[in-house]
């Protein structure tokens, strides 16, 4: 690779590229032969896709006459927690280190290109943040620095009023708070890291999503207070990869323990369980569709006995509703059930109570599209043709 770099530059970043390859192909030769790869292993095998990274962009940054240096979190001092994959940063250490080893290149005009989506243990064992972790690394850096606002770039226009395979009709929304944001993220909008919010409420740092194609254009900007809108609801959040298992027993509903028995059984798999929802008889778990036959076989060794049953429910889909104000606004339960009815969809679940920004409920995957298409169209049609027509909102 030849990005006209000065020589000895260019040779010392080819050294480092080419040792950190070597690294990951030993990696990577040592697990095909033993066929055994522990959870930690796999996080340190896939950091080694940032550290490259981060190395060619210095590069690029250098052809281009821009001071900058490639920096790895764990070498920084990211500390985190020992969960391998789903790892949480930890504070204020974490913040002391960055900040001491940051500041300095900010100092003298040299461009940190921090590595995102991992960091380490203070054992030095390597975890990582999952999927689009670099926004949560890109928010731990934030509050370091005590940055004014957090940018984060992607290949949309930021958050919309719902997805646009399933509503073409859908528009960027303005502003959501921390909270409206997360949820979105939880229930399925796979644009920001869930969790990006979390290191930034103590600060609070604003973030500001941003489109890599319409760079000057206003993107969605989050931060620590709402601007409720007319309707309430700011997004129909759609997610397909969800599945339902029902723990079917006379007694389950008021028999002590038994929640935490499940989800303690089911957390030793590494399981996260999306919601509980319980009746006498029936304990229904919402999970990740790639977990139901795991956590399935898991829970049989409960039966016979108090759990009489293990029944898996495929084939579903969430729709979330967001919105600050969503459970004190009267009448937006009945207009929602209306626009459902109206398409001629069945609602199978229902679940309200745990946010104070979020509803949701369980559909039939089939009947997704027009269940998300009908609710966006009693909220947001008259948006929607009032910008059509040219005409000012009220």
């Amino acid at each position: 690779m030849n990005l006209g770099l000065p020589g000895n530059g260019q040779k010392k970043n080819k050294t480092k590229t080419q040792a950190k390859t070597q690294l990951t192909k030993n990696f990577l030769l040592g697990v095909s032969l033993t066929r055994e790869v522990s959870p930690y292993l796999q996080a340190k095998i896939i950091s080694y896709g940032e550290r490259l990274t981060a190395l060619l962009l210095q590069e690029l940054l250098l052809t281009h006459e821009c001071s900058a240096v490639a920096l790895e979190t764990d070498a920084l001092g990211l500390i985190t927690d020992d969960s391998p994959h789903q790892a949480s940063a930890l504070f204020p250490e974490t913040t002391t280190n960055l900040s001491r080893c940051l500041l300095p290149y900010l100092r003298t005009g040299t461009v940190p290109i921090v590595t995102g989506f991992f960091g380490r243990t203070r054992n030095g064992q390597i975890t990582t943040f999952g999927r689009n972790g670099s926004d949560y690394t890109a928010a731990v850096v934030a509050r370091a620095l005590q940055a004014e606002k957090l940018e984060l770039w992607k290949d949309v226009p930021g958050f919309l009023t719902a997805d646009p395979q399933l509503e073409p009709q859908a528009q960027k929304i303005d502003h959501l708070s921390y909270f409206e944001a997360a949820e979105l993220s939880y229930f399925g909008a796979k644009i920001v890291h869930p969790r990006t919010f979390e290191p930034l409420l103590a600060a609070p740092i604003p973030i500001e999503i941003k489109h890599l194609h319409s760079p000057h254009a206003p993107g969605t900007l989050i931060s620590q207070n709402s601007h409720r809108s007319q309707g309430v609801i700011k997004s129909v959040a759609a997610n397909r990869e969800i599945s339902l298992l029902h723990l079917l027993g006379p007694g389950v509903g008021y028999q002590p323990g038994i929640i935490a028995s499940v989800g303690q059984a089911l957390a030793d798999e590494g399981i996260n369980i999306y919601s509980i929802l319980t009746s006498q008889t029936r304990i229904n778990l919402l999970l990740h569709q790639q977990d139901l036959e795991k956590a399935s076989q898991k829970l049989k060794k409960f039966t016979p006995g108090i759990i009489s049953s293990v029944i898996r429910e495929e084939d579903i889909a969430l729709i979330g509703l967001v919105g600050e104000g969503l459970k004190v606004k009267k009448g937006i339960f009945a207009r929602v059930f209306g626009a459902v009815s109206r398409a001629g969809v069945n609602v199978e679940v229902i679940s309200a109570g745990a946010s104070e920004v979020a509803y949701y409920f369980i559909v039939k995957d089939k009947y997704l599209k027009p269940a998300v298409a009908s609710i966006h169209q009693e909220f947001f049609g008259q948006a929607l043709s009032r910008a059509v027509n040219g005409t000012s909102r009220p």
